[in-house]
Order: structure tokens, then sequence, then C-alpha cells
């Protein structure tokens, strides 16, 4: 996609946003569960931590586990034969690596266990608005996904851009061949918001999974976001949400 293709296409899908304003009905708990990542993204865990998540994700049938990439080759082994898929990150949390260094991180992942990357997009780039460098950014670690048989999420760190960016990355993200846009890393300013994910949706139709990731904690907060149009949630607090879902079905 052309740079001015690509700016001329801004305004439109910005108007198609759409923020739904009715509240959101829970969704039911095995549709819910199966939209988690169920995620452990500190520096500081160790790997009695992932057999605890492992063990979570398990029990209440998260669509993944996702720890970081020293940990991966443990999850996988704790989850072989689960059906719950081990996912990691690359370019994680600043994505301003240099050229081949995504790619190959992706690629030893998936060598030892991991079925879906999430790797950051190159932020400075894409608000230097050197769109065609984000783009073999991305198209290189999805080709290594393809290749691999795993899933490719975008993180685009939404609280650091416009939301003309928002969409620009997503439009990038879709043309470089990726699976899902995802908000955020988590370790920004600011997480997932409602308007984010109907400003995705807007951007990638029905092309493409979303996942709203950063800041996501109660039913509540994972229910407004399927409703905006959210295909995954990225949270540590899975089996909080989980048993909040319970408590409510028994009222």
């Amino acid at each position: 996609m052309v740079q001015q293709e690509l700016l001329d296409s801004v305004v439109p899908i910005l108007s198609r946003a759409r923020v739904p304003d009715s509240k959101p009905r829970p969704p039911l708990p095995q549709d819910l569960a199966a939209a988690i990542d169920h995620t452990l993204l500190r520096p500081e865990a160790i790997p009695a931590d992932v057999d605890r998540l492992c063990e979570e994700a398990v029990r209440f049938g998260f669509a993944t586990v996702c720890v970081n990439p020293a940990l991966v080759e443990l999850a996988a082994s704790r989850l072989a034969g689960t059906g719950v898929r081990t996912g990691t990150v690359a370019g994680f949390p600043l994505g301003a690596d240099l050229p081949g260094i995504k790619d190959e991180e992706a690629r030893r992942a998936i060598e030892i266990g991991a079925g879906e990357i999430d790797m950051v997009m190159n932020i400075g780039a894409m608000k230097a608005q050197k769109f065609q460098r984000v783009e073999d950014d991305i198209r290189a670690v999805a080709g290594v996904c393809a290749a691999g048989g795993a899933v490719l999420k975008v993180i685009l760190e939404t609280a650091l851009l416009a939301d003309s960016e928002k969409v620009l990355g997503a439009l990038l993200a879709r043309e470089a061949g990726a699976g899902f846009v995802k908000t955020s890393t988590g370790f920004a300013s600011a997480g997932a918001t409602v308007r984010d994910i109907a400003i995705l949706r807007a951007a990638v139709g029905d092309t493409m999974g979303i996942k709203a990731s950063g800041g996501i904690r109660t039913l509540a907060q994972a229910a407004a976001m399927i409703h905006a149009g959210a295909t995954r949630i990225g949270t540590s607090t899975g089996v909080r949400i989980m048993e909040e879902l319970e408590k409510a079905a028994v009222r």
C-alpha cells in the first residue's frame, strides 16, 4: 500500500469507528475463557510461576499462556496435549530492534514450542511516517510465523499513538500478513480502551483478530472490549475474571 493511499484512508476509517453505547452483557464462560491469553510477562517470573499459570490455563480453558521467550520451552512442555497454546513476545516491550532481530527471536521461539507471537511494532518508525520500514519489520516476522504455523499479533502500543497512527498501524499489519492487531504491551502509560478497539475494528473490518491488552482486570472491562470488537483479551488476571463470571452466573 503506497503512502498517499494509506494517508487518504485514515479519515474515512475514523468516521466509521463507533464506540458501543449499550451496556455489554458478559459473554458465556466458555466463550470468554477461549478468548483469554493468560499472561505473565514480569521480568522476575520464575519456573514455579509458569507452572501455576499453565495449571490455571488448562483448568479454565484459556486460549494461550503468554510468557517471555526464556520461559517458552517450559510452558510448552507443561501445556503439551492440553489444547492450550504457548505464546510469547518479540521486540518486547519497545519494538525498536534492528532489522532481523524480531524475526530471529520469533523463529527460535517457534522452534521450542511457541504457537503465537506478539511482536511490538517499530513505534518510532510509525511516528516518523516511515511506513515501509514498519511494514517490512512486520512482514519479516509474519513470514517466520507462516512458515512455522504460528499466529502473529502486532502490538501497536496505542497509548503512544494518535488515532490516525492507530489506523495506519493496523492497516500496515494487515498488509504485512499479521493475524491480529493488539493494543498494548502493558508497559506504557496506559493500556486498552474501548475507543481503541472500535478504531482498530473500523480499520481492519472482519479480516483480522483484535487483542485488547493492558489494564483489563475485571469482567466488565473484558466484556466491554469484546462488545467493541475485540476477539482476544490479554490479561494477568484471567482467573479473577472467570471467578467473577462464575459468581455472576449463580446470582
